[in-house]
């Protein structure tokens, strides 16, 4: 009994250091992060340029716009 106690914090410790190596060496979940993180750059990339092409877009048509209204008035 005693010797299955004195051995308990080497067995504790191999088996630590050993999930440890094998979470290290493991890179099965880290291609999905890849994959997710590029997913997310490119949909913030495309909103960004869209958002910046219907900016200008409606900038134009509100100044269309305005503009025949305030011509019409005079």
């Amino acid at each position: 009994m005693w010797q299955k106690i004195s051995i308990l914090p080497i067995m504790t410790y191999l088996a630590v250091t050993g999930f440890f190596h094998d979470l290290k060496d493991d890179e099965r979940g880290l291609s999905g992060v890849v994959v997710a993180v590029l997913l997310i750059l490119v949909a913030v990339l495309a909103i960004v340029l869209i958002w910046g092409l219907l900016s200008g877009w409606l900038d134009d048509l509100w100044s269309q716009i305005t503009d025949t209204a305030t011509d019409g008035i005079q």
